[in-house]
Order: C-alpha cells, then sequence, then structure tokens
C-alpha cells in the first residue's frame, strides 16, 4: 500500500484519466449519433446504458489483462503476414466502424435517418447491440494504452471510472449540440471513419500516431464553430 503515499501515483492517476476522456471522444461521439435516432425521452437513458457497459467492459478486461496480451501472440499467417486475435477484432472493428459511419453519411444526405424510429423497441435493442460491438473495439485501445502508462491495476480502474463518470456527465451536451447541427454530424461521422481507418491500419501492423487524427478533429471543429457563428450572424442579419 505505499505506493498510495508516492507522488507519482496520483501523477499517473490524473494522466491516465485524461488520456482515457480523450480515447473515449470516439466513443461518445458514436452513440451520441445512434441515440440521436431515437425519441428523445429514451436518448439519455440508452447512452447511459451504453457507457456503463463500456466501463464493464474495460473494468472485466483490466482484470484478465494477462488474456488480452496474450491476444497479441500470432494464431495464422497469410502469406508473411502474421495475424493475432488483436489484428482480427482491430480489422472487423475497424471496417464496421466504417461501413456503419458511410451508411449513417449516406443516409443524412438522402434523407433516410430517421427511418429507425418506427420501432422503437427494436430500434432501441439494435442501437445497444451496436454500441455494445463499438465499445469491446474501443476497449482494447483504452485498456492497452492503461497498460503501457501503470502497473497498478487499483489506479488503472480509478482512472476508467472517473473518466467514464465524466463522460456520462457530459455525454448529454455533447450529444445534444452534435444532433442539433447536421454539418456537425458528418463532420462527426467523417471522424469516425478515420477511426476506423486507423484500427484497420493497425490490424495490418501499420501504427498511426492518434495525435494526429485528434489534432485533425479539433481543428476540424475549431472551423466547424466559426462557420456556425458565420451562418448565425448572416440569419440575424436577415
Amino acid at each position: 500500500m505505499d505506493f498510495l503515499f508516492q507522488p507519482e501515483t496520483y501523477i499517473s492517476l490524473l494522466t491516465l484519466t485524461l488520456l482515457e476522456i480523450v480515447l473515449g471522444i470516439d466513443n461518445i461521439i458514436f452513440i451520441s449519433i445512434v441515440t440521436g435516432k431515437l425519441p428523445k425521452e429514451r436518448q439519455k437513458r440508452i447512452r447511459t446504458i451504453g457507457l456503463l457497459l463500456a466501463l464493464l467492459f474495460r473494468i472485466g478486461l483490466l482484470c484478465i489483462i494477462t488474456v488480452i496480451i496474450g491476444l497479441k501472440h500470432p494464431i495464422f499467417s497469410v502469406g508473411s503476414f502474421a495475424f493475432s486475435a488483436r489484428d482480427l477484432i482491430l480489422l472487423l472493428g475497424g471496417l464496421f466502424l466504417i461501413a456503419k459511419s458511410v451508411t449513417e453519411i449516406h443516409g443524412k444526405v438522402e434523407g433516410e435517418e430517421h427511418q429507425v424510429k418506427s420501432s422503437k423497441s427494436k430500434a432501441g435493442f439494435a442501437i445497444l447491440m451496436q454500441i455494445v460491438a463499438l465499445d469491446i473495439i474501443f476497449s482494447f485501445d483504452s485498456i492497452l494504452t492503461a497498460v503501457g502508462l501503470s502497473n497498478h491495476l487499483g489506479i488503472m480502474i480509478s482512472a476508467v471510472v472517473i473518466s467514464m463518470v465524466v463522460m456520462i456527465f457530459f455525454s448529454g451536451y455533447i450529444s445534444e449540440f452534435i444532433n442539433k447541427h447536421a454539418t456537425l454530424q458528418v463532420l462527426a461521422l467523417s471522424f469516425l471513419i478515420l477511426i476506423g481507418f486507423m484500427l484497420t491500419m493497425e490490424a495490418f501492423h501499420y501504427e498511426i500516431p492518434k495525435g494526429y487524427i485528434y489534432f485533425a478533429l479539433f481543428f476540424s471543429m475549431v472551423v466547424e464553430m466559426i462557420n456556425l457563428r458565420m451562418r448565425k450572424k448572416e440569419v440575424a442579419k436577415h
């Protein structure tokens, strides 16, 4: 228990918590967009369930971290390329995220995004299953990052719990803001396509620094915020 009285412990906890929040942005964006199809009174409930499931997945994966690390070992090869279980999970997750995001963009362009509201119970279950699938993929990335920054299971679980509480608190505001502006939805979906592409490349052992993607998102969001402000001024003039 001596590590509880060491300053490095709390620095590690703060760093890991902030990193978990940053890595959770793509999860919140995806959840916000897919739950935006549901009636407003059901959105918060499905969002909260989705994020709580993500929390349970991450804590569960941390508790079997030796198994997760073992997933990096090759299980079969195609030519000179060796695939591990982790590679397959990342590949399937990346392709799913790309396909889902492209489909969502197509639906918005063609005006088909509200069709899911016709069957509320089936829509809620289908959306929750999509969230669960992405939770599993994003959890792997989150857990492997946590392991790289800390050796204490307690610190890693604490960071995951704190970051998830923060994300649950702010998810409603983020969801409302994204779903209020169609251009932001398309921008967010484009960002998810980038994340899907990154996961696919990682499956083939091509590491793309995540900082580039998150900076691109931040820069695009700043530009879009300026555009929204300018459009409001134009509307006010007329």
